[in-house]
């Protein structure tokens, strides 16, 4: 991997609060037909699954906490493809992710998530997208990542241990960088079905069809 993504995280809780929300890069258009090898390979960090793990089609998402524009997939598109493909065992999804390259937010709110318990993944980015504009801004964000964390079952022993593990922290940029360097992702929210890239800007509706179709070939 890229070795100038590689930090002394020592001090990665005291000094993330310098850091804010990184800007949004445009991705090149991209044929929705084009496959995509090796997404479900040897990659850096294990995917949390929601969902029925032996479905057959899968909805994978690269996001960033601090992209508002994957903050409102995740709460305006995400429940109805939940109630009608994830809950009903047809379509299994995962999360991936994406922090850009120097957002210390957007790193430690997924190091948070992975590191919640009894698999609060889910829960935690839910809740962290909820209150976005409350950590991923200006300001200190560690009374409010600590206070979700916290409703995680955390302990803030537990918080400080997680914005910690350098291990955590190396294996989300490396994911990162696989990302960007295989598999071509320059921007969030980036999604793929199965192996192929869902490149138009999602709605409920044509993400449905794609996946309707997916399910039906």
């Amino acid at each position: 991997m890229d070795k100038k993504t590689t930090i002394n995280r020592r001090s990665f809780v005291s000094s993330f609060v310098l850091g804010g929300a990184a800007g949004f890069m445009l991705s090149p258009t991209i044929s929705l037909a084009q496959t995509v090898q090796g997404l479900y390979g040897n990659i850096p960090l294990k995917d949390e699954i929601m969902g029925n793990q032996n479905a057959r089609v899968t909805l994978l998402e690269y996001a960033s906490m601090t992209c508002p524009h994957c903050k409102a997939f995740h709460e305006k598109i995400l429940p109805d493809i939940k109630k009608s493909y994830i809950n009903t065992g047809r379509v299994k999804y995962v999360l991936r992710p994406f922090p850009f390259d120097g957002d210390r937010r957007g790193e430690a709110a997924f190091m948070l998530a992975k590191c919640a318990p009894n698999d609060n993944y889910y829960a935690m980015l839910d809740a962290l997208f909820a209150s976005q504009q409350n950590w991923a801004g200006k300001g200190n964000p560690v009374p409010e990542l600590l206070r979700i964390s916290k409703l995680s079952g955390m302990t803030e022993s537990d918080f400080k241990a997680c914005l910690s593990n350098q291990e955590l922290l190396t294996r989300i940029i490396d994911g990162r960088n696989l990302a960007v360097q295989k598999f071509n992702v320059r921007s969030t929210p980036t999604v793929f079905i199965n192996d192929q890239r869902f490149n138009e800007p999602a709605t409920v509706e044509n993400l449905s069809a794609a996946l309707d179709g997916a399910l039906a070939s």
